[in-house]
Parts: C-alpha cells; sequence; structure tokens
C-alpha cells in the first residue's frame, strides 16, 4: 500500500504535511538543525519579529505548571533588519516554506513590517499575532476587539501578496466574531489558539514565579480549550484553520485535523523532546494507514456531532 498523502494546502500555500513550528518555540530553526531533518517539516514559523530589537523581560521568565508551562518572554526578538541578514541566509537553505510571525504596537507598525517582507522572496508567509497590546488604545490587546483586529488585518494584508494567517488570542469573549473579523479583513488562514494567560505563586517567597507576574500558559493543560475553539471557529468560517495548542504527539494532531484543522503547530513539546514533530508527522502517517486513509485531508472536519 502507497504512503498516504500529507500535503495540505492552507489557504494558497501548500505543505508537503500539515506539521508546522509554533512561534517562540523553535527559534528561527536553526537551533533545531542538529537535532532533526529539518526538511521533512511542513512549514516553519519563525520567532515573533518586530521593527526593532526586543530584549523581552526580565527573568524569570519560564516555569513549568501541571501539565504544561507559563512563558512571559516578552517577544524577544533580532528585529527585522537582523532577521534579513543573520537569520533567513540559512532559512533560504531550507525545503518548508518560512513563515514570519510579526508584531507591532501600532496598526502602523503591522503594515510596516508586512512592506518590509514583502520584498523577501524567502519568506512565503505572514502569522499576524494580534494578542499584543495596542498602545494608542490604552493597551488593549489588538486581538480582543473585533474592529480593531479587523484594522490590523487590512493593513497587513494591502501592504502583502504573501500568504496570510492571523494567529488569534484565546483570551476573548467570543473567539468566532474575532475568527470572522479577521475572515473579512483579508486573511488566507487563521492559526488558533494563542497561549492563555495564567500565573504560579511561589508559597515560600509570596512572589509569583514570573518576574512579570502573569504569563502564557501553553502544553497540555490548554488542549482541551484549543480543540474547542477550532471546532467552533470551524462551524463559521470558509478560510483553513491551523490547530495550535498542547500538540505533543500524533493522536493531538489527529483530533486537532478531525474538529476542522487543516494544519497544526507544534510548540511546547518542542522542549520537551526536539524530534516531537518528526515523530508526529510519522505517527500520523501510521495512523491514516492503520484507518485505510490515503489522503490526510480525508479526516479535516469528519468529527461525529449529535
Amino acid at each position: 500500500m502507497a504512503a498516504p498523502d500529507l500535503t495540505v494546502d492552507i489557504g494558497g500555500l501548500e505543505l508537503q504535511n500539515p506539521v508546522m513550528t509554533a512561534s517562540g518555540t523553535f527559534g528561527y530553526a536553526r537551533e533545531f538543525d542538529h537535532f532533526i531533518d529539518l526538511n521533512r517539516l511542513g512549514g516553519i514559523i519563525v520567532k515573533g519579529l518586530s521593527l526593532n530589537p526586543s530584549k523581552g523581560n526580565p527573568p524569570p521568565r519560564i516555569v513549568e505548571t501541571d501539565c504544561g508551562m507559563l512563558n512571559a518572554i516578552g517577544l524577544e526578538n533580532v528585529g527585522i533588519d537582523g532577521f534579513i541578514k543573520d537569520k533567513l541566509p540559512f532559512l533560504k537553505t531550507l525545503r518548508p516554506p518560512t513563515i514570519a510571525n510579526i508584531y507591532g504596537k501600532t496598526v502602523e507598525e503591522y503594515a510596516l513590517l508586512a512592506e518590509r517582507m514583502e520584498t523577501l522572496d524567502a519568506v512565503k508567509g505572514l502569522e499576524v499575532n494580534i494578542s499584543c497590546p495596542n498602545v494608542k488604545e490604552g493597551g488593549v490587546a489588538f486581538g480582543s476587539d473585533p474592529a480593531i483586529a479587523g484594522e490590523v488585518v487590512s493593513a497587513v494584508r494591502e501592504k502583502t501578496t504573501k500568504h496570510l494567517m492571523v494567529k488569534l488570542s484565546p483570551n476573548v469573549t467570543d473567539i468566532a466574531r474575532m475568527a470572522r473579523a479577521a475572515e473579512d479583513a483579508g486573511a488566507d488562514a487563521l492559526s488558533l489558539i494563542n497561549t492563555i494567560t495564567g500565573m504560579a505563586v511561589d508559597l515560600s517567597t509570596r512572589r509569583s514565579k514570573l518576574a512579570n507576574l502573569t504569563g502564557g500558559l501553553s502544553g497540555p493543560a490548554i488542549k482541551p480549550v484549543a480543540l474547542r475553539m477550532v471546532w467552533q471557529v470551524a462551524q463559521v468560517v470558509k478560510i483553513p484553520i491551523v490547530g495550535v495548542g498542547g500538540i505533543m504527539n500524533a493522536t493531538d494532531a489527529l483530533e486537532f485535523m478531525m474538529v476542522g484543522a487543516t494544519a497544526v503547530q507544534v510548540g511546547t513539546a518542542n522542549f520537551v523532546n526536539p524530534g516531537s514533530t518528526l515523530a508526529i508527522i510519522d505517527g500520523m502517517q501510521k495512523w491514516l494507514q492503520h484507518e485505510g486513509l490515503d489522503n490526510v485531508n480525508q479526516l479535516i472536519g469528519t468529527l461525529v456531532t449529535p
């Protein structure tokens, strides 16, 4: 029996398999070059990029929790100039498409980043992180207001012809409303979910375990929330969804596709096992063979509901 076809299309960007890396958990890919064959990945999403370099938050900024981890890295990154000069040359040598995750403090910053990225042939797509605070609106996160989120996506869409994916925050009242706003503004795909705001306390010192007090919760603890949100969004949008949140193995990845995701991103698992992504690809293929399916797309959205 021929190996199942794992090729998927996420709104005009074709991937050789559905397994991508989640931004912020895989560096700029070179960090994992000695652990895995990077050319086997479906796609590589690099660390979030801003116009200027950022040192992020002071330590401690990562803490392990029950069934997951909290991070308050603060989007530390080399800035777009550093990315172009020092990181992109290596990424150009790889077969999987590079997707740049971008963020800003104003709508104008997002647009400027998209404009800069448009000239980079090696960058095949953008993932817009709208979980960041809007400094012009008193720190309200772009991703918590459909109108402001739509404004960001529209501004980026005007500046780029590249594949445009929008990463949705789970820290909202109505995720479906946010998804529709991003779709209406020109997104080619959606990725969800970003981390859930959480906290960890050290009883002996009576302090938060993070210098930033709060951080983003990721890992298996958030998988049920992520699954529900992917399923919910799949009911209301027509563009592809990339599932993120607590994917540690092939079973997790396949569950996300069953509830409506076309592809997945692997994040926290990379810290536990640098080879997680490839193990998930192999596991997905074995499961499809066992089930007699010759194409992974046959699984998407097949959840049986009452």
